[in-house]
């Protein structure tokens, strides 16, 4: 069969199985609801300040669009260029749907629109409306009311398909924007490969390839008279006034146009639009039914999968169906040991997601690892970072203690004690200071604006402690005492930037005096605090939560800390990278995630639990829609700190195999840790513990290890 008629024979079966009714089964996707952290917050009461700004503030950013766990692509409408995600759920119009999505400030390439009548390189974005859009994982369609055509996207891992279907005797082409994503693009190219192909690259790390099932006429280069160097393609076709859908299959890779060929041929060319779909529905529906609970509402029911489903997008695969990827040296090379997977945002996902990610999905996990290791080796010798700060070592001694060991963790070792111990390009900044003086001096600036980008010296100190600590349990596992004991010693650092007249966590100027005036409520991005202030930085040592609490005159002066903290108000500043506050608890930027818990160290675990209640029935579906989350999702991070608080543990520490036991949201919680399934029961509808048994042994404390989560027994915890 000639590719043009297995092409229309696909196109139209899947008519005939779109409209083959069936039996509506009751199914852990339908609670995903993919446009929960798509709007943008902007009242008051929302943000914790009156806004000021033209500028939008920062929400979760995240993406609606079609896509699998962890794949290459995820097929996306885009409403705005250099949005978060590429689109904000208050926008009129969209502009196409790209082939990619990160969720802050990255990819959206090769967007395409279907297009008809008149438009112009400057004019060619379609109003919609969210009454004629609609969208479930692996799925998503809108009504475009511009050309009256309805656009429907769904992928696989590398590939996905555009199905539209244009209003009758409509002549169908195709807006390519080749010159737009999230970055500037110089260097793009397509062109017509066959009947029913074309094929081209943006930049030279984005190759596609692409067939329709009409055969192609013209590819034409419309300039921009408003945007110099941003010209669009317009693909048209013959024969198309036909009433058939125009079915677009696209491949992607980042290797070469032949891969993304191979890629789309081996996932999608031989399958119907609705099958594709079915696919993955049923790839999802298996991934979120290992995670099962009982009692509770709907609306925490939606939100547990809805928050579960953003949390297993990132990070994204990066190898071929042929095992080929191209490394950070920009080489190809073929690997059949592992999957080689982006970098992950290291800063803000080490703390929950990549653990959880773990949990749902070792093998995934497993080949991340790989890949950063692979990486590093070729970065230098250091262990990649990611923004700020280190964290690679958290994830990876995590995850060997939990089972996910099937690595060379000496390869690992290696990179992670030089970026430990050797200064470099590559390695931590301002290294060499922080192990001569044992904390990072930030500079006197002590009227700095509050969104420059500066040391950020008490961050890094406080984060550059939690490394040593992660790397010295890698040393430990391998026997190399001493460094064991240097980086145990030097993960006490964070005691050097406390200041006992303050009781905060403060920035130190080279000599050693504390940076004068001082002001815990001032914002800063990088200034003493990365995306945080004096509040927001408060008792950070995962690693010895006793000694934090042991800075303090007493139990009693945390206590009151904390609960000042809860009632200071914020100061008003307008400052996108912070919303969603208690007091000036900001649960909207990761440095804070960590401080709901101290109370638990202090006696007092039923104040933490009131504090993460309030946390989770606030912050995750806000604003006028309830689509809008309390901050940035960045990568998953503050989906997995939903899902892991609503089940009942929390990786407190992840360089740790165990977990802070919460008060689940459900009556009970059946999480699978590979084949055992291990039972949460929650007895009484208090916030305070009184009993924590697991199995017929009671539980000394309030951590659980993970050997114990995959024995696959049962905790029951009797509340108060």
């Amino acid at each position: 069969m000639s590719l043009t008629n297995l092409l229309r024979a696909a196109s139209l079966a899947a008519v005939f199985v779109t409209a083959t009714p069936t039996e509506a089964v009751a199914k852990l996707t339908d609670h995903v609801n993919p446009f929960l952290g798509t709007a943008t917050l902007w009242e008051p009461e929302d943000l914790g300040y009156v806004r000021k700004q033209k500028n939008r503030t920062w929400g979760a950013e995240v993406f609606p669009g079609a896509a699998l766990p962890n794949a290459m692509v995820q097929l996306t409408p885009v409403t705005m260029w250099h949005a978060g995600a590429g689109y904000q759920y208050e926008d009129p119009t969209i502009l196409g749907f790209a082939h990619t999505a990160m969720g802050h400030w990255n990819l959206i390439d090769l967007p395409i629109l279907p297009v008809s009548g008149k438009f112009s390189a400057d004019d060619y974005a379609s109003a919609y409306s969210h009454t004629n859009e609609s969208a479930r994982p692996g799925y998503y369609q809108v009504y475009l009311d511009r050309y009256g055509v309805n656009a429907e996207l769904t992928s696989a891992l590398r590939s996905g398909i555009h199905r539209y279907t244009f209003p009758k005797k409509a002549e169908k082409k195709l807006l390519i924007n080749v010159a737009h994503n999230q970055n500037p693009v110089r260097d793009w190219d397509i062109k017509k490969v066959g009947p029913n192909a074309f094929a081209g690259r943006q930049g030279n790390g984005f190759f596609y390839y692409a067939v329709t099932d009409y055969p192609i006429g013209d590819i034409k280069i419309l300039e921009s008279k408003q945007e110099k160097g941003s010209p669009v393609a317009v693909v048209d076709f013959k024969g198309s006034k036909s009433d058939r859908p125009l079915e677009v299959r696209i491949g992607i890779s980042t290797v070469s146009i032949e891969n993304a060929k191979a890629n789309l041929e081996a996932e999608v060319l031989g399958k119907t639009f609705g099958e594709v779909a079915a696919d993955a529905d049923s790839t999802w529906e298996a991934l979120l039914s290992k995670v099962n609970v009982e009692g509770s509402t709907d609306r925490y029911r939606n939100l547990l999968y809805t928050t579960l489903y953003r949390a297993m997008l990132m990070p994204r695969l990066q190898s071929d169906v042929n095992g080929e990827f191209r490394d950070n040296r920009g080489n190809i090379v073929k690997d059949a040991d592992f999957r080689y997977y982006t970098n992950p945002a290291f800063w803000d996902v080490h703390r929950n997601q990549l653990i959880l990610l773990g949990m749902m999905q070792p093998d995934v996990a497993l080949d991340v690892i790989k890949s950063t290791i692979d990486r590093g080796e070729k970065s230098g010798g250091y262990i990649p970072s990611y923004f700020h700060g280190d964290h690679a070592p958290t994830f990876v001694i995590g995850s060997y203690k939990r089972g996910i060991n099937d690595f060379d963790l000496s390869r690992a070792y290696a990179l992670s004690l030089k970026s430990a111990t050797v200064p470099g390009r590559n390695g931590r900044r301002y290294l060499d200071e922080y192990m001569k003086n044992g904390y990072i001096a930030d500079e006197n600036l002590p009227d700095c604006p509050f969104w420059d980008e500066h040391k950020g010296g008490v961050t890094k100190t406080l984060e550059y402690a939690y490394d040593d600590y992660a790397v010295a349990q890698i040393a430990k596992e391998l026997g190399d005492s001493t460094n064991y004991a240097m980086l145990m010693e030097r993960s006490k650092n964070y005691k050097n930037v406390f200041d006992p007249s303050t009781g905060f966590f403060r920035g130190r100027i080279e000599g050693g005096a504390w940076l004068t005036p001082y002001d815990p409520g001032m914002p800063y991005y990088q200034q003493m605090y990365r995306e945080a202030n004096g509040w927001n930085s408060l008792f950070y040592a995962p690693h010895d939560p006793e000694g934090v609490v042991a800075l303090y005159p007493s139990a009693e002066a945390v206590d009151a800390k904390l609960d000042s903290m809860l009632v200071e108000p914020w100061c008003g500043l307008e400052v996108a990278n912070m919303t969603g506050f208690i007091g000036n608890y900001c649960h909207g930027n990761q440095p804070g995630h960590n401080i709901p818990y101290t109370y638990y160290f202090i006696g007092k675990q039923e104040k933490s639990q009131a504090l993460l209640n309030q946390i989770m029935d606030r912050f995750y579906d806000m604003g006028a829609e309830k689509l809008a989350y309390g901050g940035m999702d960045d990568a998953g991070e503050m989906s997995a700190w939903f899902v892991l608080n609503a089940l009942g543990l929390y990786t407190y520490s992840p360089a740790d195999p165990e977990y802070i036991v919460s008060v689940p949201l459900f009556d009970k919680v059946s999480f699978k840790i590979g084949d055992k399934p291990f039972t949460i029961i929650k007895k009484g509808s208090g916030n305070k513990i009184g009993r924590i048994t697991v199995g017929n042994e009671t539980l000394d404390g309030y951590f659980i290890g993970h050997d114990k989560l995959a024995e696959g027994d049962t905790m029951t915890i009797y509340t108060e």
